[in-house]
């Protein structure tokens, strides 16, 4: 075990931390936040403090202090297993046993009888030298690195193909952002970008692509737990320069070849980035789990899903640019992330909701054959996209509302991206519209991805899945019985009767309320792609449903709460999981299952009963909760009933 000087600075944070935690944990749950305000931190900053001084992670910490009260309670004041529990904030005493069994190897009565602790004399003058020197002292798997700042300079620059970029290291996590991937002008595909004169500084996120910004800010979902969950980040906004990525590994000089991540963000096709929500931010994933983590922007809406193929000439391609984009980011990853740690042929791309849609379409993409090993589909599944013959039109359409020649002599560049979204408006007013999504163009997308699955991705793994609750972002009306089915006939109409009966026999445990919250939409569309791959007789699917909620509001399992916890960034998406030690714990479960899967194309791992791919005859289903089952066909007649999504 290696361990550390500690400064009195260092000495002093954590007495002060320790020191607010047992003055205060009888009382209410400690947070990172509380404790940051007392501190004057953020919780960020005393998370990373923690981490660096001890390996552990803030909430770890915080359990552990609680742990040692609980010790210290029943050896020097003889309180019971009970009291002491209570007074150290564990509500639930089999909890408490679970987590000091984790801690001990041993249950608390066995702890007591084993230490004689009616011998043991009191050695420590305050409660608080007594909490840290064991924390610093005793052998209990806390394994210190040596705290260091963050740095940059010749020890984080690598050579890619376009010239040399720097970024910066942050403890034992490389980091680089806003790489240009590709350069583009205005609805042309994708090139390779300009090479780099000198060094370029790689060190903050790079813009996102244009979009419409009330997408994440409007009267709707502000002020709602929706808004307070997400915590979408306000970035800027470049056309020109949004075709960036971001890479974060453990090395780029050791000279392993680690699994490589590729995270395509969610928005549908028309909104995002891949850093609009604080979880997706790859350093704690790529620490975790000792893979690099790569995510990235790509063109939207308008700019990256109009088809303007029927103008011709130099506009032949001018078709799916946004997963053009996408397949030139991996393309990049294929040729350079060797050079950060990387395996280049170890690659899973994996996206939720609008990125599960684009991870589906990439499936279905020639020249996106080779750049991927595996793929994981959250909330997106996509069976079919948009034939051709619905959005040529546009193209002609929109040339003609501008004023321009509907041929290939047709200039766009002269107008800004609000004027073409006006343009765009009035087309739609008049009945001209586009969905601004992939097309079956017939040549960057020869069919439709799931219906049946394409051969360009038959020996692909997939993991797939999809969110108990989705697109219903509040679950806190409690209903009888009656009042539930009374809502169910209203939408359901004459099919009420079997809806009912089928809901009741796919969840028979479940509350009244849960009938009208559940969805089948998404699940449905999941279910169908993973009978369509495993149709195909090749790699297999694995197919969970994430049931998991947090007890702090009323989201549920709604669309994207697995995403702190696969991405193991529970602790900068506290507002939407509430923070708890169940949270904590359910991470490293759900992150280990993600990993898993990264690396060996299967979801297997420690903690999880065992996991059989998709097949028509047993239908499995992983549920993930704080219990994990998996179930075969439990909802069979309700899926057949409900209609997908995509």
């Amino acid at each position: 075990m290696t361990r550390i000087k500690y400064t009195q600075a260092d000495q002093q944070f954590l007495a002060e931390v320790t020191d607010y935690i047992e003055r205060y944990i009888s009382k209410q749950v400690i947070t990172l936040a509380m404790i940051g305000d007392s501190l004057q931190m953020s919780h960020a900053a005393i998370h990373h403090k923690i981490k660096l001084l001890t390996g552990l992670s803030g909430s770890e910490y915080i359990l552990k202090v609680r742990l040692r009260r609980s010790l210290h309670l029943m050896i020097h004041e003889h309180r019971n297993v009970s009291e002491a529990a209570s007074e150290n904030g564990f509500k639930d005493v089999s909890y408490f046993r679970s987590c000091f069994k984790d801690e001990y190897g041993m249950t608390p009565t066995e702890y007591l009888k084993k230490q004689h602790i009616m011998t043991i004399k009191k050695t420590m003058k305050t409660m608080k030298q007594r909490l840290i020197a064991m924390l610093l002292s005793l052998p209990l798997a806390v394994f210190v690195v040596q705290a260091q700042p963050i740095t940059a300079g010749q020890h984080t620059r690598v050579e890619t193909t376009y010239g040399t970029i720097e970024g910066y290291q942050d403890g034992s996590i490389f980091t680089f952002k806003g790489i240009p991937y590709a350069k583009a002008e205005r609805f042309m595909p994708p090139q390779a970008p300009d090479k780099l004169e000198g060094v370029r500084q790689c060190k903050v996120y790079g813009p996102q692509a244009p979009q419409n910004e009330t997408l994440k800010w409007n009267s709707r979902n502000s002020q709602t737990d929706y808004g307070f969950g997400n915590q979408f980040v306000t970035e800027p906004m470049d056309e020109k320069e949004c075709l960036v990525l971001n890479v974060w590994t453990p090395s780029i000089s050791d000279g392993k070849r680690r699994p490589v991540f590729v995270w395509i963000h969610g928005g549908g096709y028309s909104g995002g980035s891949g850093h609009d929500l604080p979880c997706y931010e790859g350093r704690a994933l790529a620490e975790a789990g000792d893979i690099v983590v790569v995510n990235l922007n790509h063109r939207l809406n308008i700019l990256g899903y109009a088809d303007l193929t029927a103008l011709g000439g130099r506009y032949a391609q001018s078709v799916n640019l946004g997963m053009q984009d996408i397949v030139r980011a991996l393309q990049w990853v294929h040729d350079n992330i060797g050079r950060f740690g990387g395996n280049p042929d170890e690659v899973t791309i994996g996206g939720q909701s609008g990125g599960g849609g684009k991870v589906s379409t990439l499936l279905a993409m020639p020249s996106a054959k080779g750049l991927f090993k595996r793929a994981i589909v959250q909330s997106g599944s996509t069976l079919r996209q948009t034939p051709p013959e619905q959005t040529r039109p546009f193209g002609i359409a929109l040339a003609q509302e501008l004023g321009q020649p509907a041929t290939a002599q047709a200039d766009f560049s002269k107008y800004t991206y609000d004027e073409l979204n006006f343009a765009v408006q009035r087309l739609a007013q008049r009945g001209i519209r586009s969905s601004f999504a992939p097309v079956v163009d017939g040549t960057i997308l020869p069919q439709h991805p799931f219906e049946p699955a394409s051969p360009v991705s038959k020996d692909v793994p997939m993991l797939i899945g999809t969110d108990f609750n989705e697109f219903t972002f509040d679950i806190s009306r409690n209903m009888t019985w009656a009042e539930a089915e009374a809502a169910v006939r209203q939408r359901q109409g004459e099919r009420a009767d079997q809806y009912i009966a089928a809901f009741k026999k796919a969840y028979p445990n479940a509350e009244p309320k849960e009938m009208t919250y559940v969805d089948t939409g998404f699940r449905s569309g999941a279910v169908r792609q993973a009978a369509a791959k495993a149709a195909q007789g090749g790699a297999p699917a694995y197919l969970y449903l994430f049931t998991w909620k947090p007890e702090s509001n009323a989201l549920g399992a709604s669309h994207g709460m697995e995403l702190p916890f696969m991405l193991h960034n529970v602790s900068l998406q506290r507002e939407m999981t509430g923070a708890s030690p169940a949270a904590y714990k359910f991470e490293k479960l759900i992150s280990s299952i993600w990993l898993a899967f990264i690396k060996t194309g299967n979801p297997n791992t420690k903690g999880l009963p065992h996991w059989e791919p998709y097949n028509e005859e047993t239908g499995v289903t992983m549920i993930l909760d704080n219990k994990c089952e998996p179930r075969q066909h439990h909802d069979r007649e309700l899926m057949q009933m409900s209609r997908s999504i995509w």
